[in-house]
């Protein structure tokens, strides 16, 4: 058995991070066809047709997602899990929300804004279910990872083990199968067809690199691969629309296999040696960068495009985005996620002890450890990389 259990932090996975939220900024800024005024393959024609990919950084957030919450749940209980969750995924979220909305509120004639009720029903990240058009396009995604979340709440809830990955993942394939071949439309949506496949994917490779190779677990990965390759070729169709250009289909194929060789070498511990200690920090800025870059991106070029050059404005707004994800980062996801993870343990502890009063921790009598406010298992937020996109 390998080392590798939910406590190691893999920095490489930071940097992979980094770079799919910035091929999806690439992306919405000088491909998508939104924010400035004319043909953007005319406005950027070095970097346009590398852009024109950039919306695959979703997948390989997918496939992260998958590996990072496999290994950050190892021993942890339907409690952990949810806490984890909830303090990683909404305070940059409500910032997000809240700051797209005033964005698209104060400056008339761009995005229009969302009624107030349906900017607070998108607070809640339930909008696509109830019906809710979404604050920012990009959000869609987290409807994506919220449901691998119910789903590998199964496993969590028996213990994650081994077996049980494995299993999963097998239940998980056959039944996206199932749901595509027979055009079962809720089920599709329940079992996140046609994204699972690279959630299955980071699964396995976390498998393969926590307990070693074997022909199950590459055969897992080699059926994801292959039907990755074939669920992205449709993905694809649908961009060239917003793109207004053909981009050629072997681009997608050829970044798919680099994704999962890359992922693949990270399993097998290729990039062991790689500890940089920026890109923890570098990987921290990828999910606030992620929900505040596309609306608001748009707004500043269309209000600057005139008189500002486009180079200049291209790059200064993506610069000013990795600025404002630090700042949120550092001012509001951390501080309000440990008052969140104390108010959720604290909720849990009492639910544990059914409905009283959790006690105050105070100094420990002598032999018995005093009691802490925090859920069995879990681990400071700074070492807990799985968001998601973005993972988040």
């Amino acid at each position: 058995m390998r080392s590798g259990g939910g406590g190691e932090r893999i920095v490489v996975l930071d940097g992979l991070r980094l770079v799919a939220a910035l091929m999806v900024v690439a992306y919405h800024y000088v491909a998508f066809g939104e924010g400035w005024e004319g043909s953007q393959a005319k406005l950027f024609p070095v970097i346009f047709r590398p852009s024109a990919y950039g919306w695959l950084g979703v997948e390989l957030f997918f496939m992260i997602s998958g590996f990072v919450i496999c290994m950050s749940c190892w021993g942890r209980t339907v409690p952990d899990f949810f806490t984890s969750r909830v303090i990683r995924l909404f305070p940059a979220y409500w910032v997000g929300v809240i700051a797209t909305t005033a964005v698209a509120a104060l400056l008339p004639g761009g995005i229009d804004p969302l009624a107030w009720r349906d900017v607070l029903v998108n607070l809640t990240m339930l909008q696509w279910p109830m019906g809710v058009d979404h604050v920012d396009g990009v959000y869609w995604t987290l409807w994506a990872e919220l449901r691998f979340y119910l789903l590998f709440a199964l496993v969590v809830w028996r213990g994650v083990t081994y077996r049980r990955v494995v299993a999963f993942c097998c239940v998980w394939a056959t039944g996206a199968l199932l749901a595509t071949g027979y055009d079962l439309g809720a089920l599709d949506d329940l079992l996140v067809v046609p994204h699972c496949w690279f959630f299955i994917a980071g699964l396995a490779f976390f498998l393969i690199h926590r307990f070693g190779s074997n022909l199950l677990l590459w055969g897992i990965v080699g059926l994801s691969f292959v039907m990755g390759q074939h669920t992205v070729m449709q993905t694809w169709q649908r961009t060239l629309e917003r793109v207004g250009h053909n981009v050629p289909g072997w681009g997608v194929a050829v970044l798919i296999t680099v994704f999962y060789g890359v992922m693949a070498g990270v399993s097998l511990g290729w990039f062991r040696r790689i500890d940089w200690r920026w890109l923890p920090a570098a990987g921290a800025l990828t999910y606030p960068l992620y929900l505040l870059h596309e609306s608001i991106g748009w707004e500043i070029f269309r209000r600057f495009q005139g008189s500002v050059d486009r180079w200049v404005l291209l790059g200064g707004t993506v610069v000013g985005m990795l600025v404002l994800a630090h700042l949120v980062h550092r001012w509001v996801e951390r501080p309000v996620a440990r008052r969140l993870k104390r108010a959720l343990s604290s909720a849990f502890a009492q639910v544990r002890s059914g409905g009283a009063e959790p006690p105050a921790a105070g100094p420990a009598e002598p032999g018995r450890p005093a009691f802490q406010a925090f859920v069995p298992g879990e681990r400071a937020p700074e070492f807990d990389a799985a968001a998601g996109p973005y993972g988040r």
